[in-house]
């Protein structure tokens, strides 16, 4: 009896450890943009390396949420003042069911940038993303006109409590670069 205590003892240690010790890792900001592959409705596909040269703000959302809702929405009005000088957003919904719903989430929002799907373990490992961890939405990814990482923010984010103007100041930034 006492063997099996100290035994589950021992595991929680050991648990605790773990999610101490990758739960606290960030990702690596900057850092090379790994490729991704997002599906557009109707079959197509467009890869993250097509926008080489241009700001990209890639957001990874779920068609059912409502901040993320709000950051595509965002990304829509800079894109519509910031896209002839080269800002890039693009949208990936990752929530079961997407391919399905991507059509209905571009039309209600009423978004002219491309917004796909792709999987959930392509977007942890895009993220560098803790497994252990919540994934909270939106998350919204800033890529240089280099392909490299330049900011990363999770719905969480003090980022989003300003994010239009977050999300311009970041963006006119990275294009005069």
């Amino acid at each position: 009896m006492c063997w099996v205590r100290l035994r589950h003892a021992w595991a929680r240690v050991v648990l605790a450890l773990l999610i101490v010790t990758f739960a606290g890792r960030a990702a690596e900001i900057p850092r090379k943009a790994p490729e991704l592959i997002i599906r557009l409705p109707g079959g197509k596909q467009i890869k993250l390396s097509d926008f080489r040269g241009k700001v990209v703000a890639l957001e990874f959302l779920l068609t059912t949420c409502p901040h993320c809702k709000r950051t595509s929405s965002t990304m829509e009005r800079v894109y519509r003042d910031l896209g002839p000088k080269g800002f890039q957003p693009l949208g990936a919904a990752f929530n079961d069911g997407a391919e399905s719903l991507v059509a209905g989430y571009v039309q209600e929002l009423g978004l002219t940038y491309p917004v796909g799907y792709t999987d959930r373990d392509t977007v942890i490992a895009f993220l560098q993303h803790p497994v252990m961890l919540t994934l909270w939405t939106p998350q919204l990814v800033l890529i240089d006109k280099k392909g490299m990482i330049r900011a990363q923010y999770p719905g969480t984010h003090q980022f989003f409590r300003n994010e239009e103007e977050n999300l311009r100041y970041m963006v006119e930034r990275l294009l005069k670069e």
